[in-house]
């Protein structure tokens, strides 16, 4: 069920040599020198000295941590939680929690760090959101510790082959400050939900295997079913156009986009040389699909720009029969077709398509969003236990298991063939529907901030899906996964002058991309765009990665190159 990540030889060469250069040691995903993350543990309280992997982690003594809390409204913090009561009497931890409600959490964040008033612990941010504050010293360098601290962690980065995508979170000093949630196997979730029982009564009844053949299906949909508006629309775009479904497609058509674009650089297979992907031909192939969609009158023209609600009410009335999903999702599409009394509509979420020149990969990472944590941890007299806890919560197979599901014969049940079953009062992502307890808002359990992953382990990441995910999660898992780029290790001058370039480059492409999809701008005056991005600093921001690169391979200094 593993995707098979593409490599060629000189790519891993290029990515093999980079690692070096930035860790001065050995391919492990820890320290960097002989100096770094040494601990007097003579002042240190709560840690286990026998701590190890297969080890539960309980504090020798009372400890308790300041905790960011990402306060979700679906799941509000709440003291009386049984995760809370359960890592105080097991683990002998407490938290002593910062709630910021999820809408004002990066800007919160941010003021807190940058102010010097961070909790020791903060969950939920992603890969890149930290960077700005390494330079200032606020963020704690974890890659210093892991190695002598976090067992588990390194037992699952060596077992699984992550340490390529480790690797990538390194800054310029060679070390990386955000420790990630991380898959054994990859879990792609978006692409498109179809109404299954309109395509098999239009004579289509297996899923479109290039999107090619998807624009054709769309043809005999809408040849079918002329009471219908369009034959499918959009629902994601949130912060940049069809986020979810450009970012699905996009490895397919040789590039990235939507919420994959990460910082908006296409790299050779060796990793040495750039393009700004925004400008690219195979940008260019992608956007001239999906305009082709709406020329043809197959996409929803306010796709690209309507509210999440507007595409599930039209996909709910049948105005719509495709839209963007998720295995979640699909949830909401079947409540919503039931509350309207339609009990002939059935919903299948397709695998992505394959592309032109014959792609059939899969991009993404089997990174999850992460935890930082604040320098000043490292003075705390439990700072030796607190790495142990994280390590054994976010990293252990005891401890994901107890955060994902709870505690057995509380939460969930397990048979003699260790499959987990909730208990029948408690509802998670409708494996009980209609259960007056919910498993996050009740228990405080399944909670990205003490879940990275939703489940980490193989066997975790399956055991609360519907067999129709683990369908198209096969499906996807057959697919080649693209092999990863090189990281780009700014130095802090760099990194000012590269977010600049980045912002500004990032907001041309986004109105650009809507403008073309939309033909509000002919792909005739494509050299014309490309001459925009290159008048907004393309090429300055290409050069500065590619001499960042070239400066780590080389074994180029840090923090001022």
């Amino acid at each position: 069920m593993r995707i098979t990540r593409r490599r060629a030889v000189a790519g891993i060469a290029a990515a093999s040599a980079l690692a070096v250069t930035l860790t001065a040691c050995s391919s492990s995903p820890g320290a960097e020198d002989d100096a770094a993350g040494e601990i007097d543990l003579a002042s240190q309280v709560g840690y286990m000295e026998d701590y190890e992997v297969g080890t539960t982690f309980k504090a020798t003594e009372p400890v308790e941590f300041s905790l960011l809390y990402r306060d979700h409204p679906d799941y509000p913090y709440n003291s009386e939680w049984s995760i809370l009561k359960h890592l105080q009497e097991n683990q002998n931890v407490t938290f002593d929690p910062v709630n910021v409600p999820l809408a004002d959490l990066q800007t919160r964040r941010s003021v807190l760090i940058s102010s010097g008033d961070a909790p020791e612990i903060m969950p939920s941010i992603y890969a890149g959101d930290e960077t700005q504050f390494v330079a200032g010293g606020a963020l704690l360098p974890i890659s210093d510790y892991v190695d002598e601290y976090m067992p588990n962690f390194v037992d699952k980065i060596e077992r699984w082959d992550l340490q390529e995508e480790i690797d990538q979170l390194r800054q310029a000093d060679g070390k990386y400050y955000l420790l990630p949630g991380i898959h054994e196997i990859a879990k792609p979730q978006y692409s498109i939900a179809i109404r299954k029982d309109v395509w098999e009564a239009a004579g289509l009844t297996e899923d479109p295997k290039t999107w090619d053949e998807f624009k054709e299906q769309l043809e005999t949909i809408k040849a079918a079913n002329p009471d219908a508006a369009y034959p499918y629309t959009d629902k994601w775009s949130i912060n940049s156009p069809m986020e979810q479904t450009l970012n699905a497609a996009a490895p397919n058509f040789g590039t990235s986009a939507g919420e994959g674009y990460g910082n908006g650089l296409t790299w050779n297979e060796e990793g040495t040389e750039a393009r700004y992907t925004g400008a690219t031909d195979e940008y260019r192939a992608l956007l001239e699909y999906f305009h082709s969609l709406i020329a043809d009158g197959l996409m929803d023209p306010e796709s690209v720009t309507q509210e999440m609600a507007e595409g599930e009410e039209k996909f709910a009335s049948s105005q719509a029969l495709a839209i963007s999903s998720n295995d979640q999702e699909l949830i909401k599409y079947r409540a919503n077709f039931e509350s309207q009394g339609n009990t002939e509509a059935e919903v299948h979420q397709i695998v992505v398509p394959a592309g032109p020149a014959g792609n059939n990969l899969a991009g993404g990472t089997r990174r999850e969003s992460g935890i930082v944590f604040s320098a000043e941890a490292a003075k705390s007299d439990h700072f030796v236990a607190m790495l142990q806890f994280v390590d054994w919560l976010y990293y252990s197979d005891e401890g994901l298991e107890f955060a994902k599901w709870g505690v057995e014969g509380e939460t969930y049940t397990k048979d003699a063939d260790g499959k987990r079953a909730l208990m029948p009062d408690i509802d998670v992502n409708g494996l009980n529907p209609g259960a007056p307890k919910e498993l996050r808002r009740d228990f405080g359990y399944h909670n990205g901030v003490w879940m990275l992953a939703h489940g980490s382990t193989e066997d975790l990441d399956l055991s609360m899906l519907r067999p129709e995910v683990i369908e198209f999660i096969e499906g996807m898992n057959e697919k080649e996964e693209l092999p990863l780029p090189p990281a780009v290790p700014f130095n802090e001058m760099e990194q000012e002058q590269a977010s600049l370039l980045q912002t500004t480059l990032g907001d041309i492409v986004n109105q650009n991309t809507a403008a073309f999809i939309l033909g509000q701008r002919s792909f005739d005056e494509w050299d014309a765009y490309v001459a925009e991005l290159e008048a907004a600093g393309s090429t300055q921001y290409v050069e500065l990665a590619t001499q960042a690169v070239a400066r780590a391979a080389e074994g180029g200094e840090g923090a001022d190159g």
